[in-house]
């Protein structure tokens, strides 16, 4: 599914707009401070968002508060009234490990790599790798410092031998 958003060349691309963008990232940091999650890896890409937290409150309403305020938000950044935003539906996962979480933040990552917009995930403005590297680190969430450094990290997903701790 996300490499055909990634693809896509048709439908809305409101997220490319840096205003915008922004708005999605600066949302994410208030759901932290609000005490609503604690916030994992993210990443904003023109059509979609990834987002990895750890909700603190009913997802429903974590959701129905995140959609709800950057929709207005953006509308009116966007000029526009009346107008949905956001899909209705969502895809949630529940994370049942750690190997999984650091598996899943990796894929969120490097998700703009893969896309092909950047060639390290940290040269992508509307993500929490950059994020990282500019010294905005995540709030509480779980880091795992790589012998081999990110790069090598992101190599460890399909390798089984190796654990992340």
């Amino acid at each position: 599914m996300d490499r055909h958003l990634d693809c896509a060349s048709t439908g809305p691309f409101f997220l490319r707009q840096p205003a915008v963008a922004r708005l999605v990232v600066d949302s994410l940091y208030r759901g932290v401070a609000l005490g609503h999650y604690d916030l994992g890896a993210f990443v904003v890409m023109a059509n979609h968002v990834h987002i990895l937290l750890l909700p603190k409150i009913s997802p429903s309403r974590l959701l129905q508060s995140m959609k709800g305020f950057t929709a207005r938000q953006a509308n009116l950044i966007l000029n526009r009234t009346g107008e949905p935003f956001w899909q209705a539906e969502s895809y949630d996962h529940w994370v049942r490990n750690e190997p999984e979480y650091f598996r899943i933040a990796a894929y969120i990552e490097n998700n703009p790599v893969q896309a092909g917009l950047v060639e390290r995930a940290e040269d992508f403005s509307w993500s929490s790798a950059h994020a990282n590297e500019r010294g905005r680190p995540l709030d509480k969430a779980p880091r795992h410092e790589c012998r081999g450094g990110r790069q090598e990290c992101l190599r460890h997903e399909s390798d089984p031998k190796v654990t992340l701790d």
